[in-house]
């Protein structure tokens, strides 16, 4: 945070913790003191919000140093771990459009690309979660399997969305049958 004349303002590139939102980093600022308002990026939301001072928290020079590594990590490792996910060309610039039974009822419009990206993470998520749970100590080889054995049924649930893939080794495989 600014160290500046009025103590306490923040400024662009400033992390902060908000009740609500988590942390986030001050993109723009106008006002000083108690008049201040920020506009602050969200990563959990994706959002840019604009907040009071008072709603906002400072993160400790510790806190703002761990949560640089972690996001250096993160990046790091997606970046090695993780190919890009293509979507399918005719895909791609499209919409989904959910359309009620009611007739009052507007359309909702959702953006492909948007659509994607989320099904993307969702992916990557469970496979988190898969190796959290083979690392995780606590647990017998038979709970490992049961919940593994979710997991590849949750896959087998979302193997509807492999039409908007544009290779099959990123689609969702569940279960298969006994060879």
């Amino acid at each position: 945070m600014n160290k500046g004349a009025n103590v306490g303002d923040f400024i662009k590139g400033d992390l902060i913790r908000h009740d609500r939102f988590g942390i986030g980093r001050v993109d723009e600022t106008s006002g000083y003191g108690e008049n201040q308002r920020c506009m602050v990026y969200f990563p959990k939301s994706s959002k840019q919000t604009s907040v009071a001072r008072e709603q906002i928290r400072p993160l400790t020079e510790a806190e703002s140093a761990s949560y640089e590594l972690v996001k250096l990590a993160i990046e790091d490792i997606r970046g090695e771990e993780s190919p890009a996910i293509e979507a399918l060309d005719r895909w791609k610039g499209g919409e989904l459009i959910l359309k009620s039974s009611n007739p009052d009822l507007e359309p909702k419009k959702i953006s492909l690309d948007v659509f994607f990206h989320k099904i993307v993470m969702i992916r990557d998520r469970l496979r988190v979660m898969e190796q959290q749970i083979n690392g995780r100590k606590g647990l017998s080889d038979a709970e490992k399997v049961q919940l593994q054995q979710y997991i590849t049924r949750i896959y087998g649930s979302l193997t509807t969305f492999n039409v908007l893939f544009k290779n099959k080794e990123d689609h969702f495989v569940g279960q298969k049958g006994e060879d």
